[in-house]
């Protein structure tokens, strides 16, 4: 599992990102393991007391109620077969046979009980009829699912996979299965990568272009596809690693699920513009002899998103708004904090307008419900989690809990704790109660200590000192792993381990202390984190440098502006002290102008404007500067092919390039695993901006 960082591209979606990782350095092979043994060598079976703690959850839930089960496998058509799909280089974009030991009828005790009910659930594989004759969906060919409502003429899809070789696949097997028809629209319900990445495997541009096919997208999808989490990019993606479980193989010890689905497929991400965008927060369309209501749900999993009704067919999509699991408020791999209430109250405004009529309610994750009182059911279930989540915590809030005890204090109702549809897989409890401190309150807990604290590997020596070293720490953590306290061990531990990174007997007993916390999560963006920590703890970081696979598409929709902005990121300020320049920037054959301004240690930009004094005028056309944007070619290969020119002086030029800091993905988490640093070794402009955006 080595050098598995060589693939991670500096604009990848997270969704595409995840498997391209797990398909490194063994010629495409997906990261599997035998599910009878640990795949690490200094890994540990699930402790007497993490048993105790699975068989109490299998005691304490609801697991007599199977009727997601049935639901799951209700309309099931066909499946493929086949269980892998290939990406267009050969190498494996899809696995779904990875998953297949979850089938084998046994109970994990390294898993959560509730985590392994809802990964069996998400092994549906192959073509669904959802609605008779009307409404169908491939299921199980990446993480979200793609859906084909039939119109007069042809296909109408709803959200198109990650990536063009499983969306490509799917919409053969459809037709295969049903008969050839035509797409004559794609819906994106929002704006994450696996729903729009793989448009490209079920409609040709060309006829986009030709006004053949309708791309229909929620207001502002465009602006948030490209820029969503740009800025902090590199550091999501790192973090992904942890939250998607990137390096971890799959096997009752490692990845078994990812909640919504089972993992993110490893092709070609794409994304062709809309041609129609739905403004209004309520509009109704038909296309090809489809009725359409849609409503915009701005604020809820993605800041661009809306639902569907259909009224002729008393169908509602639900989009990524209601799905099998609470979602995140606060995604692990880091983005704004969503907003718990809005998204309560977008689901109140869907059972009220839609809720009342509808037969089947489908979505872009999991299974369709059935029967009008089973779809207000779940509707409820998840508008109260959300709402309760929000109220709940504020109610606890304004007595004074803080943001760094609400986790260990907030409790969902009993009554909401007994329905599956309100627990939280891609979410956790732990997390999203204090997303939603820190979307009102912020980060501080008030208490002066906390405010300007030193940084752990300042602060840690001391406790280390004041517990009488690294013995007397090493044999009390030791003792409360074998009690099972596991929290406490880890407390004590992370600060042996920040005081002493090179100190492997402590990192072993921490990788112990998390991996047995890791087992005991229902969600697997938690168990995934802690699984990769104890991961890196033992064995280090993969080495490897990262290569960027940006894909055109991705790049042609970012604006220039964006890109100008992640070079004031990339910026060294300590390196820029004292230095001061003006740059014009035109992009001819767009009719762009900016103004580039060093001063201050920071870059800024403006766009449509010049500066008459400027100290250097760069011109390039937007269609060439794209390929330095992908960090195909270096602006000095612009310049010598005659692609940019120069006027003025180019010191300014020559300065900024020794700036710039070319960021890698590798960097530590962990201390002590090693990891690698940013460098500006490689070329000045070719890193563009890693943008993180899927719905994680």
């Amino acid at each position: 599992m080595k050098n598995v960082y060589k693939v991670v591209g500096s604009l990848c979606l997270t969704g595409a990102l995840a498997s391209q990782v797990m398909a490194a350095g063994g010629g495409g092979a997906v990261l599997t393991a035998d599910p009878s043994r640990h795949f690490d060598e200094k890994g540990n079976p699930p402790s007497e007391y993490t048993v105790e703690f699975q068989n109490e959850m299998r005691s304490f839930l609801p697991f007599n109620d199977t009727r997601d089960f049935d639901e799951h496998k209700k309309g099931f058509i066909a499946a493929p077969d086949y269980k892998q799909i290939k990406a267009e280089d050969g190498h494996v974009a899809w696995d779904m046979g990875s998953y297949d030991w979850l089938l084998d009828g046994k109970d994990f005790d390294s898993i959560h009980p509730s985590l392994q009910r809802q990964a069996i659930l998400n092994m549906n594989y192959g073509l669904y009829e959802v609605l008779p004759g009307k409404i169908y969906q491939v299921r199980g060919y990446d993480l979200s699912n793609i859906s084909f409502i039939k119109s007069k003429k042809g296909w109408i899809v709803f959200d198109v996979l990650t990536s063009k070789e499983t969306a490509a696949a799917a919409l053969k097997f459809v037709n295969e299965q049903l008969g050839e028809r035509p797409v004559v629209a794609v819906v994106y319900s929002h704006s994450h990568a696996d729903h729009f990445g793989g448009v490209r495997g079920v409609v040709d541009e060309a006829d986009v272009r030709d006004g053949k096919v309708e791309i229909i997208a929620p207001v502002g999808f465009m602006d948030h596809a490209v820029s969503e989490n740009v800025y902090a990019g590199n550091a999501m993606n790192r973090r992904m690693y942890y939250q998607y479980g990137v390096l971890l193989p799959r096997s009752p010890y490692g990845h078994v699920d990812q909640a919504i689905g089972k993992i993110t497929s490893s092709g070609n991400t794409g994304l062709i513009p809309p041609t129609r965008i739905i403004e209004k927060d309520i509009e109704e369309l038909t296309v090809d002899g489809v009725k359409m209501v849609f409503q915009n749900t701005p604020g809820t999993e993605a800041p661009a998103e809306m639902n569907t009704y259909f009224p002729d067919m008393k169908a509602f999509w639900a989009g990524e708004n209601i799905t099998g699991t609470i979602h995140n408020i606060y995604t692990l791999r880091g983005a704004l904090v969503r907003d718990a209430l809005e998204w309560s109250k977008q689901i109140n405004n869907a059972l009220y307008m839609f809720g009342q009529d509808a037969d089947v309610m489908f979505a872009s994750h999991s299974w369709p419900r059935w029967g009008n009182d089973r779809i207000q059911e779940v509707m409820r279930a998840q508008r109260d989690a959300y709402a309760n989540l929000n109220n709940g915590v504020l109610y606890l809030a304004n007595q004074g809990v803080t943001i760094n005890e609400i986790h260990n204090v907030y409790e969902v109702p009993e009554s909401l704790q007994k329905q599956w549809a309100a627990r939280s897989y891609h979410g956790s409890v732990e997390h999203n109660s204090r997303a939603v401190i820190n979307r009102y309150l912020g980060y501080w807990d008030a208490n002066p200590t906390t405010l300007i604290p030193l940084s752990p590997a300042d602060s840690a020596p001391l406790f280390v000192d004041m517990m009488g070293g690294s013995k007397k720490i090493i044999k009390k953590a030791q003792k409360l792993y074998e009690e099972g306290e596991y929290k406490l061990s880890q407390e004590i531990l992370n600060k042996l381990v920040y005081a002493e990174p090179d100190n492997q007997k402590a990192k072993d007993l921490l990788a112990d202390t998390f991996e047995q916390i890791g087992y005991q999560q229902e969600s697997p963006s938690v168990r995934n984190s802690f699984l990769a920590a104890a991961y890196e703890l033992r064995n280090g970081i993969p080495t490897g440098s990262s290569t960027n696979t940006s894909g055109p598409d991705m790049t042609r929709a970012m604006a220039t502006e964006l890109w100008l902005d992640f070079l004031g990121v990339r910026l060294d300020s300590k390196k820029a002290a004292g230095k001061a320049f003006t740059i014009n920037l035109v992009t001819p054959d767009n009719d762009e102008t900016f103004i580039l301004e060093l001063s201050n240690g920071t870059l800024t930009n403006i766009k449509g404007f010049q500066e008459d004094d400027a100290d250097l005028t760069i011109t390039i056309d937007r269609a060439d500067l794209e390929k330095t944007m992908m960090g195909k070619v270096s602006f000095d290969e612009q310049i010598e092919s005659g692609k940019a020119s120069l006027d003025g002086d180019r010191a300014p030029y020559e300065t900024l390039k020794t700036l710039l800091t070319q960021f890698d993905i590798g960097f530590e988490i962990m201390p002590g695993t090693g990891g690698e640093q940013s460098s500006t070794e490689r070329g000045a402009f070719e890193q563009a901006p890693a943008a993180d955006t899927s719905g994680g």
